[in-house]
């Protein structure tokens, strides 16, 4: 099958983007592990590699995978567990279970993981595979909505979904995953998430404003200040939670989360309850924000980081 790999140069790195088709089960082995090394929470894995050969659209099942390989140093390109640096995983599902798979424009894809190993994140792989994952469901899947979840308050992914694909939020839901810890989590801090849809046909378009404008004239819901720490590695100075305000109006009001959200779970992982409590704080502020004014048919229209009072913040702009 045509179109199923291409090869991008970014930053002076050659990377090989390809649609798994292995009909060898120990090939899928490589994703499963870089997937444990990118979340290290030993009670979530994917299926057994077995399965995982069965589910592949490619051979019995609906599902999608894709590797992002790097240039090995004599060149060209080894689809090895030491090559890959990211991937990602998704199946497809229906909208409407009344319809379920009786009509084609009911299918939606679900896109389950996406992930990049830690020593190549800075380089937006992440974006680059997404933009590869629409070319494939497009061109031959013939599928234009993929449904995902992600975590409110991680602002990399926010700054991804919202303002670079214009994806947009469908619902909020409280601990979806029950307890879950690793790297990306912490087991006493809800895993809460947003639902989103991609609409692959749809031109990101986003209402005008000014966001210094809308931060001085006080349109925030959630404000954050920075508060110093004695964290888990050294003193730092940390995001808190500042001041909330649900009684607003406006057309367009803000919501801030912390810059870097995973950070602040591993250097608040201590014995300190105030410093421990920092994210809970904010998850638990955050979430009767975002479900107020979700609920008051307010819509999440962008994501945008911008550099104020000596310190770079991040916010989400909501519009009624």
């Amino acid at each position: 099958m045509k179109g199923l790999e291409k090869v991008l140069e970014i930053k002076g790195k050659k990377f090989l983007f390809r649609v798994e088709e292995s009909g060898d089960h120990r090939d899928y082995l490589k994703y499963e592990e870089l997937r444990n090394e990118v979340w290290a929470e030993p009670s979530d894995n994917m299926a057994g590699s077995r399965n995982m050969k069965c589910e592949n659209f490619l051979h019995e099942g609906s599902s999608l995978f894709i590797g992002v390989f790097t240039e090995a140093d004599e060149g060209g390109f080894k689809r090895k567990k030491e090559h890959l640096v990211g991937f990602c995983y998704g199946f497809v599902g229906i909208k409407d279970k009344d319809i379920a798979y009786r009509n084609p424009d009911n299918l939606q894809f679900y896109s389950q993981y996406t992930c990049v190993r830690k020593d190549f994140e800075s380089l937006g792989l992440g974006v680059r595979i997404k933009e590869f994952q629409k070319e494939i469901l497009v061109q031959i899947f013939g599928i234009h909505t993929v449904t995902c979840t992600y975590d409110p308050l991680t602002g990399i992914n926010a700054f991804r979904n919202i303002h670079y694909f214009g994806m947009d939020v469908l619902d909020y839901r409280e601990a979806y995953y029950g307890r879950f810890g690793g790297l990306l989590n912490r087991l006493d801090i809800p895993c809460d998430r947003f639902f989103v849809t991609w609409d692959l046909k749809k031109k990101v378009r986003r209402p005008e404003y000014d966001l210094n404008s809308l931060i001085e004239s006080g349109c925030l819901a959630v404000e954050a200040e920075m508060t110093a720490v004695r964290g888990r590695s050294e003193p730092l100075e940390l995001e808190t939670v500042k001041n909330v305000n649900l009684d607003l109006d406006s057309e367009f009001l803000l919501i801030e989360i912390p810059v870097d959200f995973y950070r602040m779970l591993r250097e608040t992982d201590v014995e300190d309850e105030d410093v421990r409590n920092i994210p809970l704080q904010w998850r638990e502020k955050t979430r009767e924000a975002f479900k107020t004014f979700l609920q008051r048919e307010y819509r999440i229209v962008d994501f945008r980081k911008v550099k104020r009072d000596n310190r770079v913040r991040d916010f989400y702009i909501l519009k009624k």
